[in-house]
């Protein structure tokens, strides 16, 4: 039967965990969740009788406050992506007593990957305990992850953020979270501030086009009148594709205007990306308000004494004639 062969492999899968050799015990830990997904009853741990029989997982878990306590990275980084698998088979209870602790362990390993990795993996034990649990523990290791001095980690957080919203909730997210999201915007590394810009918009279609005006719009606003260029730049590329994210009402009433606003800033940068941001949220808006708002502006951008200005302008026109031509063919 597969209890009776459990009982075999599972001292012996158990060794492996402790191998002498870190590359054996990071496979091993790799596959901690596929062995206790088995659902079969074994002893409760190798000096039990035969009588105490136990979910496979039950018995597993027990081997992970030592891997947590693994001289190798590689292994602890392996346990954070698979250890909290092992919660909707533990339950709730065992689950807090058993698998919670090491994994708060894991939030504080010296390590940014690991702590990048047990992030990324809570999704799990979010599901099984809730998230008032973990947010106490997780908001230091978000806050120390998010100021990495690697800015590949930063980015990996960035990359992370909607997936931290869904999990803490839209309030918690907003009041602890949300204000170093748009902190991003003003990075020293421009796939950071690229990531950050896109990260506002996925945010939008998460929580909505209320809860963008109300929260991230201000906040954006703040960033536009920043003195440097590359943060006001920033600013309007993330305006534009929050504005894509959002229902056509709120972008032409609450964004439009804040785009439309920076055609005159002093650096050609800025205008040039007014000019791109109008040419990708142009098709959201009826004939009207792109005759009427965008075409004027894109005109006075066209005649700009920089180059780039007027070729990004004269881009994103011509992107836009096309596109509402082909509608009034099609109507």
């Amino acid at each position: 039967t597969l209890d009776g062969t459990m009982d075999a492999l599972v001292p012996a899968y158990e060794k492996l965990l402790q191998d002498p050799e870190a590359e054996v015990r990071t496979a091993a830990t790799f596959n901690l969740s596929e062995v206790a997904r088995t659902g079969a009853l074994v002893s409760a741990d190798a000096a039990s009788n035969q009588d105490a029989r136990v979910p496979v997982a039950q018995r597993l878990v027990k081997r992970v406050v030592s891997l947590t306590e693994d001289d190798s990275e590689n292994v602890r980084a392996a346990l954070a992506m698979v250890a909290t698998d092992l919660a909707p088979m533990l339950g709730r209870d065992m689950t807090i007593a058993h698998l919670l602790p090491p994994m708060l362990l894991l939030l504080r390993d010296s390590t940014s990957e690991v702590r990048l990795n047990i992030i990324s993996s809570l999704s799990m034990l979010n599901e099984v305990i809730g998230a008032e649990l973990l947010t106490q523990s997780l908001l230091p290791a978000v806050l120390d992850l998010a100021e990495d001095g690697k800015w590949r980690i930063r980015l990996a957080v960035i990359e992370r953020i909607p997936l931290l919203a869904k999990q803490l909730g839209k309030e918690f997210f907003t009041d602890r979270l949300l204000s170093l999201c748009v902190g991003w915007l003003g990075d020293d590394i421009s796939s950071i501030r690229e990531a950050a810009a896109k990260d506002l918009k996925e945010l939008t279609a998460l929580l909505g086009s209320e809860w963008s005006v109300s929260n991230l719009l201000p906040r954006v606003r703040q960033v536009m009148e920043h003195s440097s260029y590359l943060r006001r730049m920033n600013a309007v590329r993330a305006l534009s594709l929050m504005a894509t994210a959002m229902d056509v009402y709120t972008a032409q009433w609450e964004v439009l205007p804040i785009l439309l606003e920076m055609h005159c800033d002093p650096v050609p940068n800025v205008r040039f990306n007014v000019a791109k941001g109008l040419g990708l949220i142009g098709p959201m808006f009826n004939p009207l308000v792109y005759e009427g708002q965008i075409v004027t502006i894109l005109e006075l951008l066209k005649e700009d004494s920089d180059r780039d200005v007027r070729f990004f302008a004269c881009q994103a026109s011509d992107s836009l004639r096309a596109t509402f031509n082909k509608k009034m063919n099609e109507n």
